[in-house]
């Protein structure tokens, strides 16, 4: 199950990683355009605002992707604590049992 966490993980950040370079290449594009368009006019600014809008779709496509990405995972991983609770229902039990006394411990330690 640890190998499985580290994969999460490499995932998770392959995720960060796609995203802030999809952002910093939005506002990049972003920037330029607004650079040129400042000199046009006519239809050479109409091609500009159409530019923009394809930017905009594409940016927002592969933000799509990435939350439905997340979404996947976070299903799996549900599914995975869900088989994993359905297999070894008296470890769980036991494991929360522990967790219950142990944090009683601290409890009554406080007061």
């Amino acid at each position: 199950m640890h190998s499985n966490n580290h994969a999460t993980s490499e995932r998770v950040a392959a995720i960060r990683a796609t995203l802030s370079r999809e952002f910093h290449d939005f506002v990049g594009d972003i920037e330029h355009l607004v650079l040129e368009a400042s000199s046009l006019t006519g239809d050479e600014l109409s091609g500009i605002k159409d530019k923009l809008k394809q930017r905009v779709a594409s940016a927002k496509s592969a933000i799509g992707d990435v939350g439905e990405s997340i979404s996947d995972q976070a299903h799996r991983g549900a599914n995975a604590a869900n088989d994993y609770v359905q297999e070894q229902p008296w470890k769980v039990v036991g494991g929360a049992a522990v967790i219950a006394f142990l944090l009683g411990l601290v409890v009554a330690r406080r007061t």
